[in-house]
């Protein structure tokens, strides 16, 4: 066979392709990951059509087997792409063709290359959505296992990159133990997404022979097939919705990286990253560089890349199939590929992570982070909030001038304050955190009933 000949398109055309657009219009060298979905999907279209009559039951017991057998060539390595072989839909057939003779031609039959891809595609995402859900779980329990270890362990909270009021560890890494969960339902929505089985729409308007998709989809997992057919060919929700999932996972494993490259940091010095997810310089022998850290936090963009870049392939397509469609695969694979690298990286640096309770816990006692208990506790003995808040800013000020903390205070700084006969409520980091006896908040008892509560969303993913 000519390589014109095999090609799914070809007879409709004298010439062939020039070189230039051969190689513009060829996306083999993304989709040949497909190979598996490709032949799981064929095989269960043709035994479709042999149970329905539309092609006779030895040709569709061949082409399974001819299928089988294309089947253990990827497994094993030793298949042969041709240069005919404009995708993996392409090289399938064509090889299939050559092991089964015409039974082979007859695989295509009431089917389009346009159902074909994206069944194909959806499969593909469906099993990597199921792999990265356990990824997730992995992470997830990781912060957990952290946050127990450092429920006792009181750090600064910040804003704007400010000390701003004492935490417990535990309370810090849960917030990210969250977003896990988000991301995780986010993940799931993506799953569902590609629920339905568009195998069947062929090229736009369904098939002209009595197929039954119901049957495929079954056989394929899917959870119903699509409505509509015009609508299952140029449809990529699924694929937009485990984007926006990477995207926000990505954006969220980078203010993880952002925190442990601060917090590893000499200034700062709360943790020591384990040596196996740091490196070194070729220059400067003394350091210790958290460089897992330092990519989660640079994949974020190229995550949000890859759904503007598909959001923007999909703007304006008319209905129904258009060729910018084959671009969706390289926003996806590069996507999967990220996360993939990420999850375990991430986790293996979390869970290894070694945090300095001592360095946090004295600089969660000095400085300031006391300053809105205070305010609290004049406004319990009456005093309007706004002249409290008044008050004690005006108190810091006197304290930072002299360079001591509140808790060093004199009584002529309370006076210069307006404060003078005021008595100071304890100020330390423990009483300030064990304040916030709200649900949400610091105190011991509602971080261990937030991590009793996540724990268990968690385990039932």
């Amino acid at each position: 066979m000519s390589d014109d000949a095999s090609r799914l398109w070809g007879g409709r055309f004298e010439g062939s392709p020039a070189e230039a657009f051969d190689a513009l219009n060829a996306s083999l060298s993304v989709d040949q990951r497909l190979w598996q979905e490709d032949i799981r999907g064929s095989r269960a279209h043709a035994r479709m059509l042999g149970a329905q009559g539309i092609i006779p039951a030895d040709d569709a017991a061949a082409i399974d087997a001819g299928l089988a057998h294309v089947e253990s060539e990827f497994a094993a390595g030793t298949f042969a792409f041709q240069p005919g072989d404009e995708d993996i839909h392409t090289a399938v057939e064509r090889r299939l063709t050559e092991l089964a003779g015409d039974a082979g031609r007859r695989l295509h039959t009431g089917r389009s290359r346009n159902d074909q891809v994206i069944t194909d595609t959806l499969l593909w995402l469906r099993g990597r959505c199921e792999a990265q859900a356990a990824a997730l779980k992995a992470l997830a329990r990781a912060l957990i296992a952290q946050a127990r270890a450092g429920m006792d362990v009181l750090m600064p909270g910040y804003t704007h990159l400010q000390r701003a009021q004492p935490v417990r560890l535990a309370h810090h890494l849960l917030a990210y133990a969250w977003m896990i969960d988000r991301d995780h339902r986010r993940l799931m929505f993506a799953m569902e997404s590609a629920g339905e089985s568009p195998l069947g729409s062929g090229a736009l308007a369904g098939s002209g022979f009595d197929i039954d998709r119901q049957a495929t989809a079954d056989e394929l997992g899917f959870t119903g097939i699509t409505p509509n057919s015009m609508d299952a060919v140029s449809n990529r929700d699924a694929l937009v919705d485990y984007l926006a999932f990477a995207a926000q996972m990505g954006v969220h494993l980078s203010r993880l990286g952002a925190e442990f490259v601060w917090w590893s940091s000499e200034e700062a010095g709360f943790v020591e990253v384990d040596d196996a997810y740091a490196s070194g310089s070729s220059m400067l022998p003394q350091k210790k560089n958290p460089d897992a850290a330092e990519l989660a936090r640079a994949k974020a963009a190229r995550l949000t890349a890859d759904l503007s870049g598909l959001l923007g392939a999909l703007s304006g397509l008319p209905l129904a199939y258009n060729k910018d469609l084959q671009d969706d695969k390289h926003y996806l694979f590069d996507a999967a590929d990220t996360i993939d690298l990420l999850l375990p990286a991430i986790t293996g640096m979390v869970a290894t992570a070694r945090f300095d309770a001592d360095a946090m816990a004295a600089a969660a006692d000095e400085g300031f982070l006391a300053a809105t208990d205070l305010a609290d506790a004049l406004v319990r003995q009456g005093w309007p909030f706004r002249k409290a808040h008044e008050a004690v800013g005006a108190l810091v000020r006197a304290c930072a001038d002299r360079g001591v903390g509140l808790a060093d205070a004199t009584p002529d700084d309370l006076a210069a304050s307006g404060l003078q006969g005021v008595e100071l409520p304890q100020l330390t980091a423990e009483a300030s955190a064990e304040g916030k006896d709200v649900p949400g908040g610091t105190a011991r008892a509602r971080v261990v009933e937030q991590l009793t509560r996540i724990e268990q969303r968690v385990e039932a993913w």
